[in-house]
Formats: structure tokens, sequence, C-alpha cells
């Protein structure tokens, strides 16, 4: 933990977090003209997941906390669509980013990343079930009513289908990007040259 916090690391996950928060910003409807138009694609999660190969699993957890704070005051839903997207965020980046801090190599990468994207489609379910759609129908988070559960109901394998494509998605380009930008990130002195990623 101490090696994770050098000036190095600090600098470098705060560059990560401001880039996150700029990719979020670009969002891409997967579903237009549906009743789930309002699912949009953004891909700022490849730099949580980038940042938990680098630094590991705190760091990712520190760059998806940053951009979802940062979010807040321009969302539109209080702090619950970041609350919600937080978590879906981290489960899909903490299992990864653990397991490659103990083993390393583009085998791991991939596996991962592969039951990443499982995890975040379940833990997506949930929490639009129990979390997402409660508060956009007027209930609590946590708090689903009959109304929340049959809008859910129509609308959930929308969900599931856009988090796969998300996931995958996310997980291509992680694929393709975190040796690349790894190397750069040490050349201009941004992260620890003795973690090997």
């Amino acid at each position: 933990m101490k090696n994770l916090f050098t000036t190095k690391n600090i600098a470098g996950m705060a560059v990560m977090s401001a880039l996150a928060f700029i990719v979020y910003l670009i969002e891409m409807p997967i579903f237009a003209s549906t009743p789930a138009s309002f699912l949009k694609l953004d891909l700022s999660n490849v730099l949580v997941m980038l940042s938990g190969f680098m630094y590991g699993p705190v760091g990712a957890i520190i760059v998806t906390v940053i951009k979802e704070a940062i979010h807040i005051p321009i969302g539109t839903t209080g702090g619950v669509g970041e609350l919600a997207n937080l978590i879906i965020t981290i489960s899909y980046a903490i299992v990864p980013s653990i397991i490659y801090c103990y083993k390393k190599g583009i085998k791991t990468v991939v596996i991962t990343l592969f039951a990443a994207c499982i995890i975040q489609v379940g833990v997506s379910i949930l929490i639009n079930k129990y979390v997402n759609f409660p508060f956009f129908t007027g209930s609590a988070p946590f708090v689903p009513t009959e109304v929340s559960n049959t809008m859910f109901d129509s609308l959930w394998i929308y969900i599931l289908i856009f988090n796969a494509i998300k996931s995958v998605a996310i997980s291509l380009l992680t694929i393709v990007l975190y040796k690349k930008v790894s190397y750069l990130f040490k050349k201009i002195k941004l992260q620890n040259s003795a973690k090997d990623v």
C-alpha cells in the first residue's frame, strides 16, 4: 500500500481520473428509438481497468470514485446513477486487478476480463432492479415497487445485452492498450518502474 501512494503513482492516477471523466462525457446510444434509449455506452472504464492493472485494485477504485464524484454536479440523478455506476464499475474491475497483482501476463488479462464481463452483467441486473428502477419510478433505492418491477421486467433484457456489449468492448480495448499505456506512463514518470505490467 505504501508503494502505491508514491508521487509518480498519485500523479498517474490523477491523470487517469481526468481522462476517465473526459471519456465519460462521450456517450453513444445503443438502443436508440427503443424503450431502452436511456442506455448509453461510454468507454471510461477502459481507464479504470488500465489503472487496476497499473496500480492495483485500490488504484482502480480511486479512479472510479473520482470520476463518479466529479460527474455528480452535472448529472441528473442526485448521485444515485453515479452510485449505481460506481458499484457496477468496481464489480467489473476488482477481480482482474487483484489477480493481476499476483499473476501477470496476457493470459491472466484475458481470462480475468472474461470473468469480469460475466460479473458486470450479473451485478448490473441487480443494481438496476434494486437501485435505478425504484429511484426513477419515484421510490427510494433498494425499495422496489410494483411499478418499478413491472418496468424492469419489460427492460431487463436490454440491460443484459447493453452490459454484455459494454463490458466486452471495454475488455477488448483494455487488452489492446494495457502494455502500451503502462510503457508510456513509465516513460513520462507517472508510474513506478518496479510495477511490472
